[in-house]
């Protein structure tokens, strides 16, 4: 098992920007790794049929931009490893994957993330879901102890991405599988990777898909594959970016529009899937 990395302070950041989401979330709908306007967020996660009887908190308070669970083959007895956990949507659907002999790890590195997720862990009634505090780049996770790795709009965040693939590599037992859902960016200037709230919202962090496929082999997994995409359009581009703390960091609504103008085509959600050997 690896021992837990001290948060930094860009992991700090990054984690009081979603304890300040997690409270908006009650009035706004979750998107990718920020909180976009209502109806954005619904066009771009595909989980209608996922959550029809899970706790409506979880649903209302999860930031992905996939549903890494969908057509996948997670069986019952397996044990599920869900990558920045959040408030537990992901946990929950693949806790009714695994039925009651298998497994759910959380992993997050936000308290109020961690807690939430333990009010609606105990909302759902389930008994096979736990989740462990710390960070992506550095586990508190046995090596070779999971079936599944699954994660949702949450690697882009990490401000090194190698790591964290390696980490992929080390926990899942040899044959396992991994479902990622993140978002690539394509040809980002780099001033917007300087803007905290761009990085929030899963753009700042994001890199290439054929950078994400590269690190992921190179980490030493197999049969990786993008199975989904979804391009973004502008008004979904236009969500990412115009966050509440905009112009705290400078970033002017006029500004926010033209950035969403010229990544239009540049900025998606891809479905990573493969296995280790």
């Amino acid at each position: 098992m690896n021992q837990n990395t001290p948060i930094d302070r860009e992991h700090a950041q990054i984690s009081e920007a979603y304890t300040k989401a997690l409270g908006r979330a009650q009035t706004k709908t979750g998107g990718c790794c920020g909180s976009t306007p209502a109806g954005v967020a619904a066009k771009l996660v595909d989980y209608d049929t996922d959550t029809a009887e899970l706790p409506p908190e979880a649903v209302r308070s999860s930031f992905g931009c996939g549903n890494p669970l969908a057509f996948q083959d997670v069986a019952s007895g397996q044990v599920v490893l869900d990558l920045g956990s959040g408030a537990g949507l992901d946990l929950l659907i693949a806790s009714e994957k695994v039925g009651p002999t298998g497994r759910v790890i959380g992993v997050d590195m936000t308290d109020s993330m961690i807690a939430e997720a333990e009010k609606n862990i105990a909302r759902a009634g389930v008994s096979n879901v736990e989740v462990r505090k710390g960070v992506i780049e550095a586990m508190p996770v046995d090596d070779a102890s999971v079936d599944w790795v699954i994660s949702n709009c949450v690697i882009n965040l990490a401000p090194v991405k190698q790591p964290v693939f390696a980490e992929i590599q080390r926990v899942l037992k040899p044959g396992g599988r991994f479902s990622i859902s993140d978002i690539v960016v394509e040809e980002l200037p780099d001033e917007l990777r300087q803007i905290a709230n761009i990085r929030a919202a899963c753009v700042g962090g994001a890199i290439s898909e054929g950078d994400y496929i590269a690190g992921l082999r190179q980490a030493g997994l197999e049969d990786i594959e993008v199975v989904e995409r979804i391009v973004y359009e502008r008004e979904q581009i236009l969500g990412l970016v115009t966050l509440d703390e905009a112009e705290a960091v400078g970033l002017s609504l006029e500004q926010a529009e033209t950035v969403a103008g010229d990544l239009v085509g540049k900025v998606w959600s891809a479905k990573f899937a493969g296995r280790r050997a």
